[in-house]
């Protein structure tokens, strides 16, 4: 059975199956998607993900709020750990850094001090962090670096950098997350990476409803989808696919201690 490590179920399209979540679960058992991580991006809408939910336990949550969040709440340290431990949420993030859209030094500035703050935030609480990095290799490796963040621990999730930024994650304790991007046939450089990452240190995951993977490319993603990852992670591979679904559910377990 699967396990979706990185989803962002509040924005996922729910009307086909009247806006329930325990319908979409029960219309997808064949799927075998046997739990999920929805992952917080800003602040204002995390109740509201986390209350949708809260009745499923075959579903956990994070808390934290994306590099790329400009206009909310920029929650302090003390706020990521009342909040993460009152509500139980089993991860920090996603946080990171993204300059792919940046603005000005500000935004620079902000990014960064954010995701110190998060490191410092899932220190103090056990809690293993969610990591979003595009165009920012050097910097987030230098920030995970110089605020310790292996002490935490955590993964870079939706990997779409080189071995080179792999191995020095690996090497601070991290795991690394795989999405739909692997299946993509342009995406060489990510799915050597699928090949090289040893079996104790990788996840799969949708990201949905973004980045669906092929043959559902193009089309709105759903946690469930996780299996066509899983599928194209087995091919690079060269294992059964319920061996890939053993190993990424085991890797799961142990970073987020379920």
């Amino acid at each position: 059975m699967f396990i979706d490590s990185h989803c962002h179920l509040d924005r996922v399209d729910l009307t086909p199956y009247s806006n329930d979540v325990g319908e979409y679960l029960n219309a997808t058992k064949a799927d075998l998607l046997d739990h999920m991580l929805c992952v917080s991006i800003d602040w204002e809408a995390y109740p509201a993900m986390r209350d949708l939910v809260a009745e499923h336990k075959n579903i956990s949550i994070s808390i934290g709020v994306h590099p790329n969040e400009t206009e909310g709440h920029d929650p302090s340290v003390n706020e990521l750990v009342d909040v993460a431990l009152r509500d139980s949420a089993i991860a920090i993030g996603e946080t990171g850094l993204d300059y792919f859209r940046l603005g000005d030094v500000a935004d620079l500035d902000c990014q960064q001090q954010r995701f110190r703050n998060h490191i410092t935030a899932a220190k103090l609480t056990n809690k293993p962090i969610i990591i979003h990095t595009r165009d920012a290799k050097n910097d987030t490796i230098k920030i995970m670096q110089e605020e310790s963040a292996g002490e935490a621990g955590g993964v870079l999730h939706c990997f779409t950098e080189d071995w080179d930024m792999a191995k020095k994650a690996l090497d601070l304790g991290f795991y690394i997350s795989f999405s739909g991007i692997v299946t993509f046939k342009n995406a060489k450089q990510v799915q050597e990476v699928a090949q090289k990452v040893p079996d104790d240190r990788f996840l799969i995951e949708t990201d949905s409803p973004y980045l669906a993977p092929v043959p559902k490319r193009g089309k709105p993603n759903y946690p469930n989808y996780v299996k066509y990852v899983a599928e194209k992670m087995a091919e690079l591979r060269g294992v059964p696919l319920s061996k890939i679904a053993a190993i990424s559910a085991a890797n799961y377990d142990t970073l987020f201690n379920r």
